[in-house]
């Protein structure tokens, strides 16, 4: 995976991915909105995501340069978004719980999928989580997909999420060697939040 610092843009033309902004907001809930609609609140990630804030650093848009007009006007324009969210799995036989990251959601405009503006996301963030200490991450998502990215599915039973979920689509990836080692338990929101 390429090393992007958090702070600067990764391109992986014609995408540009940078650090979320306030200034995205609006476009990024109503890619989501259109990416998703409104029966994504009922998904088990979004139960885990509830009362729980984004991780500011890892959270990411990409964007590409729009030229209209007879001049060649240029603006930015959303291609795609990407945020973790802190979560914990355990407690396993020994009763340790695991700090992870849950990866969402990942959101491409329809026009601009299979373009590389997802797989460019994932490779700017999982390098910045890495960067950033973060061993494990998890997702809920096509392997075929996210296997480009490194991610393989989580053995079956050994994280449970809250229902519904399908555990055949329940991924997970190591950033760090053995960061996957005796994880087992339920993923839930850390606790204190």
């Amino acid at each position: 995976m390429p090393s992007h610092s958090s702070s600067a843009p990764a391109s992986l033309a014609p995408f540009v991915v940078r650090p979320q902004t306030q200034g995205h907001a609006k476009a990024v809930d109503a890619l989501l909105d259109l990416a998703f609609g409104p029966g994504r609140f009922a998904k088990a990630s979004y139960r885990l995501r509830e009362g729980v804030d984004p991780i500011d650093t890892l959270s990411f848009v990409a964007e590409y340069t729009n030229v209209a007009g007879p001049r060649g006007d240029t603006e930015e324009k959303l291609a795609g978004s990407i945020r973790y969210w802190p979560v914990q799995i355990g407690p396993n036989a020994e009763g340790a719980v695991t700090d992870a990251l849950l990866l969402g959601p990942l959101a491409v405009a329809p026009d601009l999928q299979s373009k590389g503006a997802g797989l460019a996301l994932m490779a700017a963030s999982l390098a910045a989580a890495k960067e950033q200490g973060h061993g494990l991450v998890f997702l809920v998502g096509d392997l075929p997909y996210y296997q480009r990215a490194g991610f393989s599915k989580v053995p079956a039973g050994q994280v449970v999420m809250p229902q519904p979920y399908d555990p055949e689509r329940l991924l997970w990836i190591a950033l760090e060697p053995g960061a996957d080692e005796g994880i087992a338990g339920d993923m839930m929101r850390p606790r204190g939040l």
